[in-house]
C-alpha cells in the first residue's frame, strides 16, 4: 500500500518536524552557554558563528546580480559574511572572497532546514514568506532585513511577504507606503525602512554607460539593427501576459518582421510547467524566435530595441538603464493573492506604467506591428522614462554603499541591545 501526503499536509509536518529539532538545538544551546557563563564568570562567550555577524540567504542564483555588488563591498571593508544559496550551481561558490564565504545550503526544503536555526547578528534576504511557509525566523538571528530584487510595488508579493522583516531597503521612497498600509491593516509594528537603491540596476547602468561610449558607428547602436528586436519578458501567474494572453500574442508577433525574444518569468518554469511546455513545443526557436532562459537578463535587455512586459518590475530595469520604449499589456491585475489587497488606490506600477508606455489590450493586439513602429519612431518616451526615473530611482550609482552602510549600523545596534540584558543580568536587576 503506498502511503499519499498532500503538499499541504507535508509542509505542515515538515513546519512542525523543524520547529521541534529548532526547539532542541535551542536547548542544548543555551545550555551550553549558561554553562560558558557560569565557567567565565559572566564574560561574553566568542563563538565561531558570532565571527559572522552577517547572512545573506537566496533562493536562486538568479539573484545572484542583486547580491555580488553587496558582497564585493562586504569583501572591500574585510567584513565577515557567510553566503547561502539555494542553488548548487550558484556562480557565487566559487567567488574568489576572503572575508565573505559562499557556501550551498541545499534544496529547498535543506535550505530552509539551515536558515530555521541559522546564527547571525543581521540575515539580508530577498525572498518574501518569511514565517508563512516553510522559512521560519530563527532564535538565534536578531534581525531579519528584507531587500528588494527590481523596482516595483511590494503589493505585488504574495500575501504576508513582508509582515516577519525587521527592516526592509527601498529602491526608491514610493516602495515604502505599500509597507505601511499592510502594517496599518494588519496591525503591525513598524519596520525599519532605509532607501538604498538598487545595486545590480547600478552595475546594469555602469555596463551600458561604458558599451555605449565604446559603441562603433552603425549596426552597434541601439535601434539600428534590421530587423529590430522585440523582448517580451512578462511576470508569472494567472494576471500575467502570457496565462492571459497565451497564442494570441506569439501569432501577431510573428506576423511582423522583428526579431523576437521570449524571457519568461524563471518562476513560470515551476508553477506554470504545462502552459511553458506548450509554448516552447508549438513556438520553438527559429531563426525568427527564441527562449531566452539565462540567468543573466542583460544580454536581452541590451540586444532589444522595444520590450512588451505586464506588471512585471523588469519593465523598469530596461527602462531606466536602457531609455527605450515599453508597451505594457492590460492584464487586470488579479489583487486577490497578493498584498494588494490590503492597499487603498491603485499601485505604483499602474498609476507609472501609462506614464512611460503604451498598452496593449486584447481590442489592439491584431495591431501589434502598428504599435511597436510607432513607439519606435517617438522620440517623446525617452523624456517621459527620465522624468519617472527621477522620481523612483534613488541613490543610483552608490546603492551598495548604502546597502553596507546600513548592514554596519544594523549589526552595532544589535550589540548594543545585546549588552543591555546582560548588564541588567551582572548587577542583579
Amino acid at each position: 500500500m503506498n502511503l499519499y501526503i498532500d503538499p499541504g499536509t507535508g509542509s505542515m509536518l515538515f513546519t512542525i518536524l523543524i520547529g521541534v529539532l529548532g526547539a532542541l538545538v535551542y536547548f542544548f544551546r543555551n545550555t551550553l552557554m549558561k554553562a560558558k557563563f557560569a565557567v567565565t564568570g559572566g564574560k561574553k562567550a566568542k563563538t565561531a558563528e558570532t565571527e559572522v555577524p552577517v547572512v545573506i540567504f537566496t533562493d536562486s542564483k538568479r539573484y545572484l546580480n542583486l547580491f555580488r555588488p553587496i558582497c564585493d563591498e562586504l569583501e572591500k571593508r574585510k567584513m565577515k559574511t557567510l553566503y547561502l544559496t539555494a542553488s548548487e550551481d550558484d556562480p557565487a561558490l566559487k567567488a574568489n572572497y576572503a572575508f565573505v564565504k559562499t557556501e550551498y545550503a541545499g534544496n529547498g526544503n535543506r535550505a530552509f532546514a539551515r536558515m530555521n536555526m541559522i546564527r547571525a547578528d543581521v540575515v539580508l534576504s530577498s525572498t518574501p514568506g518569511l514565517e508563512v511557509y516553510q522559512w521560519k525566523r530563527s532564535r538565534d538571528a536578531k534581525r531579519y532585513v528584507h531587500i528588494p530584487h527590481g523596482i516595483y510595488d511590494f503589493g505585488t508579493y504574495r500575501m504576508f511577504g513582508l509582515d516577519y522583516y525587521d527592516a526592509v531597503l527601498l529602491a526608491g521612497a514610493f516602495q515604502g507606503k505599500t509597507v505601511r498600509e499592510t502594517e496599518k491593516e494588519r496591525r503591525l509594528p513598524e519596520k525599519e525602512l532605509r532607501v538604498v537603491g538598487m545595486p545590480y540596476m547600478d552595475e546594469m547602468l555602469k555596463r551600458a554607460q561604458a558599451e555605449a561610449d565604446t559603441a562603433q558607428s552603425g549596426s552597434n547602436k541601439p535601434g539600428t539593427r534590421n530587423p529590430k528586436t522585440v523582448l517580451v519578458a512578462p511576470s508569472w501567474g494567472s494576471s500575467a501576459i502570457l496565462s492571459r494572453y497565451g497564442e494570441k500574442i506569439f501569432e501577431a508577433l510573428l506576423k511582423t518582421d522583428y526579431h523576437i525574444i521570449i524571457r519568461p518569468h524563471p518562476q513560470s518554469f515551476t508553477s506554470e510547467t504545462e502552459l511553458m511546455n506548450h509554448l516552447q513545443s508549438k513556438y520553438p526557436n527559429s531563426d525568427r524566435l527564441e527562449w531566452d532562459r539565462k540567468s543573466d537578463n542583460y544580454d536581452s535587455l541590451s540586444r532589444a530595441d522595444i520590450m512588451i512586459s505586464d506588471f512585471s518590475g523588469v519593465v523598469f530595469d530596461y527602462a531606466f538603464v536602457f531609455e527605450r520604449p515599453v508597451i505594457y499589456a492590460d492584464t487586470s491585475f488579479d489583487p486577490k493573492p497578493y498584498d494588494a489587497s490590503w492597499v487603498n488606490g491603485p499601485l505604483w506600477h499602474e498609476t507609472v506604467l501609462p506614464r512611460i508606455g503604451v498598452q496593449l489590450t486584447e481590442e489592439n493586439i491584431e495591431n501589434i506591428g502598428d504599435i511597436i513602429r510607432k513607439c519606435l519612431d517617438s522620440d517623446e518616451s525617452k523624456e517621459k522614462i527620465r522624468r519617472v526615473r527621477e522620481e523612483s530611482w534613488q541613490c543610483i550609482g552608490k546603492s551598495a554603499v548604502k546597502v553596507v552602510d546600513y548592514l554596519e549600523e544594523a549589526i552595532e545596534e544589535v550589540a548594543q541591545q545585546d549588552l543591555q540584558p546582560q548588564d541588567k543580568r551582572l548587577s542583579g536587576v
